[in-house]
């Protein structure tokens, strides 16, 4: 297997993991309470299946990078120098690898261990919604001509 730089994804995620922090979903609730942004990297029939965390912000994955880097044209609001962000996906796998990315561009990101099920099994609340996506949960959206 010449040239790869992982023998299987068991190998990149471990990587990954050892270059982030994670976070209990306990520790990752009292950071968004400190100012973190918990962000949901999953797509929307994942959140329809398991519902979603009030407060998280909805950035699918393939997105990611671009909307909360601060120096991207295609930011969010919310993405400024210094932002915590909180990543958080099904289980916990695919969040990992999307926090190492973000870290790698010099974000402050984090995931949460056990994804939305971990954060259910910890009696953190999810709601039965399916959010628009760069919509906070629990937040209208924004309607067209509105300012």
């Amino acid at each position: 297997m010449t040239g790869l730089l992982f023998a299987d994804v068991d190998a990149l995620l471990d990587d990954a993991r050892s270059r982030i922090r994670r976070l209990e979903p306990a520790e990752a609730a009292a950071h968004v309470a400190d100012g973190a942004i918990l962000v949901d990297i999953r797509p929307a029939w994942q959140r329809e299946m398991d519902g979603e965390v009030p407060g998280s912000l909805i950035v699918e994955r393939n997105h990611l990078e671009w909307r909360l880097h601060p120096r991207s044209g295609a930011r969010l609001p919310q993405a400024r120098v210094g932002q915590e962000w909180i990543v958080f996906c099904t289980e916990g796998y695919t969040s990992s690898l999307a926090a190492a990315a973000l870290t790698s561009l010099g974000i402050l990101a984090a995931d949460v261990v056990g994804g939305i099920k971990g954060w259910e099994r910890a009696g953190l609340p999810v709601v039965a919604t399916v959010t628009p996506v760069e919509t906070v949960v629990g937040t209208p959206p924004l309607q067209a001509g509105a300012s």
